[in-house]
């Protein structure tokens, strides 16, 4: 019941308070209540990033984009009439409701169908020469760099663990076997690990083509220089509630113009914004495929993330955005290499 309270939202409760929620209850899913604890409806990560790529504010209430008739379960319902209920849909969590429709529980789909850990394979792209680190990077590749008291590349590795991911591939060029000679098969940090050894430099994309055999379910792959506490969990969540066959995380980047802008029509001044701020969403390194789209990455070819996405667009795939809220660094100079260092401890060991 403790639990419970922590995902327990009104209609007034802002999306960054459900964030919170959702987070601190691990169950990816908050349930909106009315003051007698009665059921209004649920909301789950998804809604809330499908809410931000709307336009929605941190601050803004949730009240838009809630759940209100979500699929529930009694106190007294079997578990077998609760998978039958849930069979072919892409639920995981059931609010479990008595008699006057209050909300007394939450039942756990996968904890009743079995606790197994995910097969996802986790794809880190980490041959890069890293030119930007240098004189660091001429002796150590830089997903091995320390950040904190561990190479970037095992913090990735432990972070995707965490959530059930395990099944690691590792494409790897730049002084290959530093890497190997640190990680083995994976068995030293309770995962499992092989790798792909890229002759010549293939792009974000291009080193696929050389893994078509062993991708066969929804897979991530990932930028070995990134760090990030993202809920990996959730994003595959999104990627397979919206039948995505490519997600590409994605980051928030707010530029301010240093001057006044001036909006006019045929020389007219219609109006003037001083120093306005604008918003873009940036590709932030982290994907979630599925096996198909690997027929479109040429064989043995240098072929990078961006192009594989514009080549789906315009066989009108419909690649998804994932809005990655949290934590994310991406290493690629000197200053975010003092940055990830002065901020570890306080994000991933606080």
């Amino acid at each position: 019941m403790k639990k419970l309270e922590t995902i327990k939202l009104n209609l007034s409760s802002s999306i960054k308070e459900a964030m919170q929620a959702i987070d601190k209850g691990a169950m990816k899913i908050a349930v909106v209540v009315d003051k007698e604890g009665k059921l209004l409806g649920t909301l789950t990560d998804g809604d809330i990033r499908r809410g931000l790529l709307n336009g929605l504010e941190m601050h803004s209430s949730i009240e838009s984009i809630i759940q209100r008739n979500p699929l529930v379960t009694s106190v007294n319902e079997p578990k077998e009439k609760i998978l039958a209920k849930t069979l072919g849909k892409k639920i995981y969590h059931l609010p479990i409701l008595d008699e006057t429709g209050r909300v007394v529980g939450i039942e756990d789909i996968d904890t009743l169908l079995s606790s197994q850990k995910k097969r996802n394979k986790v794809v880190l792209m980490v041959g890069g020469l890293g030119t930007r680190l240098r004189p660091l990077t001429q002796t150590t590749p830089k997903p091995m760099l320390k950040v904190g008291n561990r190479p970037i590349l095992e913090t990735i590795i432990l972070n995707f663990k965490q959530y059930g991911f395990s099944d690691i591939i590792l494409s790897v060029n730049y002084k290959a076997e530093m890497v190997q000679e640190y990680f083995g098969d994976g068995s030293e940090f309770g995962v499992h690990i092989e790798y792909v050894f890229e002759d010549k430099r293939m792009g974000t994309a291009g080193a696929l083509s050389f893994m078509k055999e062993k991708l066969h379910e929804s897979f991530f792959v990932m930028n070995g220089d990134l760090l990030t506490n993202v809920n990996f969990e959730h994003f595959l969540n999104f990627h397979k509630e919206n039948d995505s066959l490519a997600t590409m995380g994605v980051r928030e980047y707010e530029q301010q113009i240093p001057f006044g802008v001036i909006y006019q029509e045929e020389g007219e001044i219609k109006s003037i914004v001083e120093k306005p701020k604008q918003r873009y969403y940036v590709n932030a390194g982290i994907y979630i495929l599925e096996p198909e789209v690997l027929e479109y990455i040429p064989q043995n070819q240098f072929y990078d993330m961006p192009t594989l996405f514009e080549k789906l667009i315009e066989h009108q795939k419909k690649p998804l955005s994932f809005p990655v809220h949290e934590y994310w660094l991406d290493i690629g100079q000197m200053k975010e290499l003092q940055q990830a260092r002065e901020e570890y401890f306080s994000v991933f060991e606080g």
